[in-house]
């Protein structure tokens, strides 16, 4: 287990610094004991968290032990959001929670709670409030806000982030060189916010145990990747273009933390996501079930959702919708446009699997997700619009991100069947392809990012790791 917390950040002049922590005090002899029970080390760039027990206790486990990495994550939305909204974090706390929080069920109220009391304990002020807005960020940032900024600017629209993010595949049957499910996924964000590089391991006093990636003190994966001991595994890539959005409704990170909990499932689990959906954090899903080698694609919009399966095949997410009725009637994109990021990936995924169909296994997983190829150009080269993404080298993009914006794929993950059923899973920190990301050198070449000083992290050069339920440093 790592040393107890001395970190705390305090915010002044629209500076944040590290600064002594405010200790609430001596651990109960309660505290000490749900403690004893978790487990934390890092690995390969990643940081591994045990939880178990009943939500509070998990809450207060992960809160404690993570409690410098939560300020971390705290403050890099913080400035993210006030450089991209023009609002203080506080006015977004109090103009979402009460929306947001009533749709939460008692067991993740109870667990964020927990994250809140634990930090505190550790000495970082926090409260329950702020964590259920840091846990609700990407739908509140990319969903809510632009419809709530109309209220502020006469009814025009507000400049919006592209939805882009992530690239993955779910493969079953004869795709695959033994006939099991293969996954595999990476992730797609601005860097400034990509700091998902805790695996989390919960042994849950009621449901099914989770061992997915996701960030310190989030309830969910946000990433999104994730395996259970149902024989689930399951990925997502955000709907590209989509911009739709209610109040009414349950927030996506609740509805994914407990249909992944709480389903046995293809079909429970997916059920779970439709009810109360708001819309936020749209996605397409990609779920297997280890038990049958059954594999799904669920396509969430807010009015339509889209819905395939297959016990011999493949499903692909790029940010484009597949289903029509989400397409053409909730999202504005164009899917024959390879000059679109998404839409040159749709394209390579489908090369992919015409490549490597009926050999597809980790190895080949990887290789994909780590794949460089160009199919607007024609030429191997990581840049907007591969698998494998760098915006950050592109200096004429033809996709969504402005020149040179720092953002690509930070992680990547694979899984199938064998691994699966043992409760593991492979992953990668840094770019799939192992290109180191030297944040001081960047922003000294790119000023106009400079607003990122203080929160854009490097990222070296790490190895492929193996995770597992259960695992002691």
């Amino acid at each position: 287990m790592r040393p107890i917390p001395t970190l705390a950040w305090v915010f002044a002049a629209g500076i944040w610094a590290a600064a002594a922590p405010a200790r609430g005090g001596e651990l109960t002899a309660e505290q000490q004991h749900w403690l004893s029970r978790a487990e934390t080390h890092a690995k390969a760039g990643w940081i591994y968290l045990h939880i178990e027990g009943q939500p509070r206790e998990r809450g207060f486990q992960h809160g404690y032990l993570l409690a410098p990495e939560i300020a971390t994550g705290l403050r890099a939305e913080q400035v993210d959001w006030l450089h991209g909204s023009g609002m203080s974090w506080s006015w977004l706390i109090e103009n979402t929670k009460g929306f947001i929080e009533p749709a939460i069920d008692p067991e993740d109220r109870e667990e964020m709670r927990g994250i809140a009391e634990g930090m505190q304990a550790a000495g970082v002020a926090t409260s329950y409030d702020e964590i259920v807005a840091y846990n609700a960020y990407f739908e509140l940032a990319g969903y809510w806000w632009p419809l709530a900024a109309k209220k502020l600017t006469d009814g025009e629209d507000v400049v919006q982030r592209p939805k882009d993010g992530c690239s993955s595949f779910i493969a079953t049957g004869r795709m695959t060189q033994d006939g099991g499910i293969v996954l595999g996924h990476n992730s797609m964000a601005p860097y400034d916010i990509a700091i998902q590089n805790v695996v989390i391991d919960i042994a849950p006093a009621a449901g099914h145990r989770i061992l997915m990636q996701t960030q310190a003190g989030w309830i969910d994966s946000g990433s999104d990747f994730f395996i259970t001991d149902a024989g689930l595994v399951g990925s997502e890539t955000t709907i590209g273009s989509f911009d739709h959005f209610t109040e009414k409704g349950t927030p996506e990170f609740v509805r994914m933390r407990r249909a992944t909990q709480d389903a046995g499932n293809i079909d429970a689990w997916c059920a779970i996501m439709r009810q109360g959906n708001n819309g936020g954090y749209a996605n397409a899903w990609l779920i297997g079930d280890t038990k049958t080698g059954e594999i799904a694609r669920l396509e969430l919009g807010l009015k339509y959702v889209g819905f395939e399966r297959t016990r011999d095949g493949y499903f692909i997410g790029s940010n484009i919708a597949e289903d029509l009725h989400i397409l053409r009637l909730e999202t504005h994109a164009r899917d024959e446009d390879i000059r679109q990021g998404p839409v040159a990936r749709r394209v390579r995924w489908k090369q992919l699997m015409a490549q490597y169909a009926g050999q597809i296994d980790l190895d080949v997983a990887q290789r994909m997700e780590a794949d460089t190829y160009d199919v607007l150009t024609q030429s191997t080269g990581a840049d907007g619009h591969t698998l494998n993404e760098h915006d950050e080298l592109v200096a004429v993009p033809n996709g969504s991100w402005p020149p040179f914006y720092p953002h690509g794929s930070f992680e990547s993950k694979v899984v199938d069947t064998t691994l699966a059923r043992k409760m593991t899973f492979l992953a990668r920190w840094g770019s799939p392809d192992g290109t180191a990301f030297d944040a001081p050198a960047f922003l000294a070449a790119h000023p106009q990012f400079d607003w990122m000083t203080g929160i854009l992290q490097s990222r070296p050069s790490e190895p492929w790791a193996e995770f597992q339920a259960g695992e002691k440093h």
